[in-house]
This record gives C-alpha cells, sequence and structure tokens, in this order.
C-alpha cells in the first residue's frame, strides 16, 4: 500500500507550531529558528511534526535554542 502525503509549505508548519505550543519563532537571515522553554516541550513539538508533517524538526527549523530564564 503506498500512502501520498500532501506537501505543505514551510510557513504553514511553523505557524500550526505556534498555535499549538508554547515557543517563540526567531528569524535570522530569513530562516526560522525555534526558541522553546523545556526539553520536554521540544519533544513534543518534534513528535508533533514528525507524526503530522513527516518531517524531522530540524528540517522546519533552522536550528532549535533553549530559552534563556529572565532574571527576576
Amino acid at each position: 500500500m503506498t500512502v501520498i502525503r500532501e506537501i505543505v509549505e514551510q510557513d504553514y508548519m511553523i505557524e500550526k507550531v505556534q498555535q499549538l505550543f508554547h515557543c517563540t519563532v526567531l528569524w535570522c537571515e530569513g530562516r526560522a529558528c525555534l526558541e522553546y522553554d523545556s526539553k520536554e516541550e521540544l519533544d513534543k513539538i518534534s513528535d508533533y511534526i514528525r507524526s503530522n508533517f513527516d518531517k524531522d524538526l530540524l528540517d522546519v527549523f533552522f536550528t532549535a535554542v533553549e530559552s534563556v530564564p529572565e532574571d527576576a
């Protein structure tokens, strides 16, 4: 059985991630960089992208960096 997946635009994938997860997308020289709050959140985002778009996180985002906590 052949599974055919629709081609999805990168911008759409980024928009869905921003809607569903507490994260920030930073742009550097026109490339999307994911800023996440915890390793657990990063794992959830990665799983979401893999299961819904059949892509790896770094196929969608140039890089992923953990947020630096603000000093109170």
